[in-house]
């Protein structure tokens, strides 16, 4: 599945999260709103410095292909989940994050190859299956 361009709404409030296009998409019928980092500066300016999602309940990185790496929480405020999805948006892993101010931060890698990975608060990925399915 690809993302679809369209915004959710013409202005969703986005608290801290700016720059971002807006789309919603679905996790087993479950809709989210979330902000889009698909480019390389987008990507790795993630959830950096937000201490508030507004109305988003995350973010989507897209990497338009299946890698395989790390993220790190170097200067993100707030504790989150990530769910890393592969190219037919089916879960390969769930992990948490903490927060980290200053080095060495650690790396959270699901040691498998994954297309897409959603942030969101702490604690909102806590109820997630193991055959999840992402769709947009």
């Amino acid at each position: 599945p690809a993302p679809s361009t369209t915004s959710i709404a013409p202005d969703p409030v986005t608290g801290d999260v700016e720059g971002f296009e807006v789309i919603e998409i679905e996790i087993n019928g479950e809709k989210m709103s979330l902000a889009v980092a698909d480019t390389p500066d987008l990507r790795q300016q993630g959830l950096m410095f937000v201490e508030d999602l507004g109305d988003l309940d995350g973010m989507l990185f897209d990497f338009g292909a299946e890698r395989q790496g790390a993220f790190w929480m170097k200067d993100t405020l707030i504790p989150l989940d990530i769910a890393f999805f592969d190219g037919e948006g089916a879960l390969v892993g769930v992990m948490e994050m903490v927060p980290c101010r200053a080095e060495p931060c650690a790396r959270y890698n699901p040691g498998v190859p994954f297309f897409y990975a959603i942030e969101v608060p702490a604690g909102d990925f806590g109820d997630l299956p193991d055959d999840a399915r992402l769709s947009f």
